[in-house]
């Protein structure tokens, strides 16, 4: 495909439409999808949110209470050795294989200013487009290589340039909701390069006969220049308390803290770390896991009953991408209705005929199903 002046890789053309005069006219240019959209700019209050992938239930007390005793420690500067001691041991990893940044966010920012370097960064689309936006931010010339949706985006090692010294690739992805296999992922690790996947979502995975996240290489010590970025805001709901995680080389992660802020990460979020690394946060995110397939498998039925509508890939997380002619007027009723989903145009590699919808109880899918065959039929 051709590089755009930006030097990202154009979506491929589509085809010249006729004229009035029996020409041919070009096609128009389709528009740069707004990287700095989120669902949070869509889940206004009053509406049912389905546009956030961030779970909401109480906060269990093995949680709740190192947070509060936290509250108490607050004259003290933050100290990060507890936590990455306690994070590293979860992942069969020494401290120095673990930085902690407000949210997996702050963990791109780091990547992206750390290694000015890079001389062919390369994303992987559709994926969440904070890495994108921070490589732009730092100035950053960025590749883009566009997953074929016919192909339930699914990841091609060979697709992605042999030169790329920074690759940046979600597992599951962020919007899809497509898991790629770990040997798929391993492959595109390589002496030079810096891999960074995204597992912000991992601990939503599961597979039959798997004790623990498959697909998963949080625990690989072995792949040159792999960054694995995890996050804790997801399942545990701290998406104001900001915590994730790079796990990684000890060399190249001290290169990444170097563009990191003193005390970045504060006790409160210290503390939330170190308890949801522990064996009983571990435990409990294998159940929410296994919950959520079932939610998730009925979302997916009842979606695929629905005139029109066609559920990309094989979803795996928290999250159900659909095909929908006419999405944004179907987003649109949705909202009059009561009910908030993301738009899909503002990550490259879609387009206004995408929505992504989050994973909630069958009760909740159901009421949201009926409202949008009501649509549909109108």
């Amino acid at each position: 495909m051709p590089a755009t002046p930006t030097g990202t890789v154009a979506a491929p053309e589509t085809p010249a439409e006729p004229n009035a005069q029996g020409g041919t006219a070009a096609p128009a240019e389709a528009p740069e999808p707004d990287l700095g959209h989120h669902g949070d700019a869509e889940a206004t209050p009053g509406l049912v949110d389905l546009a956030v992938n961030v779970r909401r239930a109480p906060m269990p007390d093995w949680l709740a209470d190192p947070l509060t005793a936290a509250l108490g420690e607050l004259a003290a500067y933050p100290d990060p050795r507890p936590a990455r001691a306690a994070v590293g041991h979860r992942h069969g990893r020494p401290p120095e294989e673990v930085l902690l940044t407000a949210g997996a966010a702050e963990g791109f920012v780091l990547i992206a200013r750390a290694l000015r370097d890079a001389r062919h960064p390369v994303v992987v689309h559709p994926q969440f487009t904070e890495p994108e936006a921070a490589l732009r931010a730092a100035g950053h010339r960025v590749d883009r290589v566009l997953l074929d949706p016919a192909d339930g985006f699914r990841l091609d090692p060979a697709r992605i340039p042999a030169d790329a010294d920074l690759v940046m690739v979600g597992n599951p992805t962020n919007p899809t909701s497509v898991l790629h296999p770990a040997d798929t992922i391993a492959a595109l690790a390589r002496p030079g390069r810096v891999l960074v996947v995204d597992e912000a979502f991992a601990d939503t995975t599961v597979a039959p006969g798997v004790d623990g996240e498959p697909e998963s290489l949080s625990a690989r010590r072995d792949l040159p220049g792999l960054v694995v970025v995890r996050s804790l805001t997801k399942t545990w709901g701290l998406a104001g308390l900001r915590i994730g995680y790079l796990l990684g080389d000890a060399g190249l992660l001290a290169r990444l803290a170097t563009a990191q802020p003193l005390w970045a990460v504060s006790t409160p979020a210290l503390a939330a770390a170190t308890a949801c690394a522990a064996p009983v946060a571990v435990a409990a995110e294998r159940a929410f896991a296994a919950a959520l397939a079932a939610d998730r498998d009925h979302l997916v039925e009842r979606l695929s009953g629905l005139p029109g509508v066609r559920v990309a890939g094989r979803p795996a997380s928290a999250f159900v991408l659909i095909h929908i002619p006419g999405a944004a007027r179907v987003r649109d009723r949705l909202r009059e209705r009561g009910w908030a989903v993301r738009r899909g145009d503002t990550f490259p590699g879609l387009g206004p005929d995408w929505l992504r919808i989050a994973v909630r109880d069958p009760a909740t899918t159901d009421a949201l199903i009926d409202t949008l065959a009501q649509i549909l039929e109108a």
